[in-house]
Order: structure tokens, then sequence, then C-alpha cells
């Protein structure tokens, strides 16, 4: 049997949660439930479980507090949030799974097996979900990329471009190093385009920090500042342009 501890403040959400689990998941024995940073505490240190949910928002703070009460918590955390695009921009920005309320039984299922087999996220892993869920308007200083056998933490400024590879995307650093990532580029593109990334081209995503100039014979490229040329493909020739000129404006 695994143990397990759910820390959820809406009592409706957590009876359900607790149902769903005695019900779906005979494997894992509910110990406790708290509703509160402050509960959550008292119940923490009697017992450290195999498996906590924990939801992000509380009454009195958030799971954070509790993770920086518990510093050496050595329990599988399965995060629970509300569908709020920033949270759950937060959670890709960092490489961090998580349940998302209200949830398909699968989801939770999913998050469970997870659960058994992840290794904790590591400190600065946690400190970037933190700061992206506290400032959602502010451009996050780092993202987490998955690779095949690591997750590496890189610097947004530090990215030139990135790269389609079928399903998986190539990034591509200032420091020449080449990351690949098992996610498709369309899942970047989508979450990077509000911080100065912009997709150029099928294959292409640059940051349009990088770009030195946009030229226009040879079908349209993009010179970037590391030497590297990019093609643009024709449908995003007037958007790149329109781009370029408000930039130097």
């Amino acid at each position: 049997m695994l143990t397990a501890i759910i820390i959820e403040d809406m009592s409706d959400a957590l009876a359900l949660l607790k149902k769903d689990v005695e019900t779906r998941h005979p494997e894992i024995d509910i110990i406790a439930t708290a509703q509160s940073v402050v509960e959550a505490a008292k119940v923490l240190r009697k017992n450290q479980p195999d498996i906590l949910f924990l939801d992000i928002m509380l009454g009195d703070g958030t799971g954070f507090d509790i993770l920086e009460i518990f510093p050496d918590l050595k329990s599988k955390i399965i995060f629970v949030t509300a569908s709020d695009e920033y949270a759950i921009r937060a959670f890709k920005f960092a490489a961090i799974d998580y349940v998302l309320k209200p949830y398909a039984h699968e989801d939770l299922s999913l998050a469970i097996e997870r659960a058994k087999e992840q290794i904790q996220p590591n400190k600065e892993r946690l400190r970037i979900l933190k700061d992206t869920i506290a400032a959602p308007d502010q451009k996050p200083d780092k993202i987490s990329l998955h690779t095949l056998d690591q997750i590496i933490i890189v610097s947004l400024d530090d990215i030139i471009r990135c790269e389609s590879d079928s399903n998986n995307t190539i990034f591509h650093l200032q420091d020449k190093r080449k990351i690949f990532v098992t996610k498709t580029l369309k899942y970047f593109a989508e979450m990077l385009k509000s911080y100065d990334f912009v997709r150029i081209h099928q294959s292409h995503l640059v940051n349009l920090q990088c770009i030195s100039a946009y030229i226009k014979t040879d079908g349209g490229y993009l010179m970037l500042k590391n030497g590297e040329n990019v093609p643009v493909s024709v449908r995003k020739k007037t958007e790149i342009i329109e781009i370029l000129d408000r930039m130097h404006r």
C-alpha cells in the first residue's frame, strides 16, 4: 500500500478527489487531508506520505509555502491546479506535471502512475514554477527543457532559435549547444509567443532579439547575430517585416 495526503482548500473538490482515489486506486491509502497551509503543516509533521496531492492556491497561502516549510519532503508530489492559463503556462515552463481541475479520471490515473516513477523536481524548477505563477505578466527568465534522459534549465535570452525535427524540437543556444527536446515546435511556439519569439516557418521559431537583418532576396531569409541564415515562409514575410519595423521605430 502507498500512503497519500490531500491538501485542497475547496471542500467539494477535496471530497471528490478523495472518493476518486479511494474508489479507483485501492492501492493508495489516504491517511489525512488538509485545507490550509496551517493544517497541512500540522499533518505533515506527523506523517510524510508516499504521495502528496497539493493544490497550488490555498486560503492562507500557497502550496509553495508548504514546500518551504518542509524543504526535505520526500513525498512524490501531484500538483493540482484550476484551469488558469497562467498557471498552466507556468507548469510548462518548469516542465513539471500537474492535474488540471476539473480533471478526467484518465488524467488522474496517469498522474498517479507518473508520481510513482518520477524523480522529484529540483529546487530550481520549483522556483521557476513559483516565480512564473507569482508574476504572470512578466517574462520568465528561465525554462526547463525535457530531453530523453534529463531536464536542462536554460535562460530564455540564451535561446537563439528552435528547429522542428519531426515531433521533436532542437534548441540552438548562444554557447553553440543544441538541446534535443521531446516536444513539438508547435508546443513551444505557443508557449513562447508572448516573449519575443516568432514562428517564421513551419520548421523554425526565432528569438527576435537574435535577428541581425531580414534579407528579401533568395526567397527571403533572416540573418541571425550568430551568423546563421534561416528561411522565412512566404505567408510569414509580411508579418516578419511588420514586426521588425515596429522593433526599429
